[in-house]
């Protein structure tokens, strides 16, 4: 893994507009759980039940059964070493952007700029009737599920639910940063869902180099991912910065 970082560090220094693309697997260290994974909240929560946009509209209070317990877990969630890292490479200049899947904020709270929430974020509770906004910031348990003051209606986070599209100007700055950039860190996705899990492809198509730092194989291993470097990105990422800085400076 070593000769890998290294490579890594050279590549980075070497690019002249590198940009990452993250997912659950990068804020599971702060404490948010991959959906997806062995007790994760798909386990006890139908996805297609609790996170479509119609189950929303049917239900909203149902829905709010599992989305008090996504903000109380984001509420308490703190940015790990992976998301200084990546905001630390910004800041040095050497990381031009972030999309990131999830809607979590870590990103922010670590420092990066220049992030693209490809699914939205908890930061806005929106009303589907009029279209009323307000901050999620000051949300109480206790006004949960939270009503429009105009008219009445439950309030639906500014997340991308199943069956909604992905906010327009996220996927278009999205496909440009794909379409620019020499070399892509894709970091903590399983890269299956879309269109999100194109993005990877469009960099290669146009001849970016696509690196993957993830726990495990995904289906871009071997195929779209020049290399994998396997391992928690909050352990990776840091030896990755390190190596830079330490070329950089020598």
């Amino acid at each position: 893994m070593r000769e890998l970082i290294e490579r890594l560090a050279e590549e980075i220094l070497s690019s002249k507009w590198t940009i990452a693309l993250t997912g659950a697997g990068i804020s599971v260290e702060s404490g948010i759980p991959d959906f997806r994974s062995p007790g994760g909240l798909w386990s006890r929560f139908d996805p297609m039940e609790y996170a479509h946009i119609d189950s929303f509209r049917r239900n909203p209070r149902k829905v709010w059964e599992m989305l008090k317990e996504v903000f109380r877990l984001i509420s308490s969630a703190l940015p790990n070493p992976a998301h200084y890292a990546l905001a630390e490479l910004e800041s040095m200049g050497l990381l031009q952007a972030v999309i990131t899947q999830n809607v979590d904020g870590l990103h922010q709270k670590a420092g990066s700029k220049v992030v693209i929430e490809y699914h939205g974020n908890h930061d806005w509770l929106v009303c589907l009737e009029c279209g009323w906004r307000r901050s999620a910031q000051d949300l109480k348990e206790e006004e949960m599920p939270p009503t429009c003051k105009v008219c009445g209606f439950i309030l639906k986070p500014s997340v991308v639910f199943f069956g909604e599209p992905i906010p327009w100007e996220a996927q278009i700055r999205a496909l440009e940063e794909a379409r620019r950039c020499e070399l892509m860190l894709v970091i903590g996705t399983s890269a299956v869902v879309y269109p999100a899990a194109d993005l990877p492809r469009i960099a290669k198509s146009k001849g970016a180099r696509v690196v993957e730092i993830n726990r495990e194989p995904t289906v871009l291993t071997g195929v779209i991912s020049d290399y994998l470097i396997e391992g928690k990105a909050g352990e990776v990422l840091p030896e990755i910065l390190k190596e830079v800085k330490k070329r950089k400076d020598g």
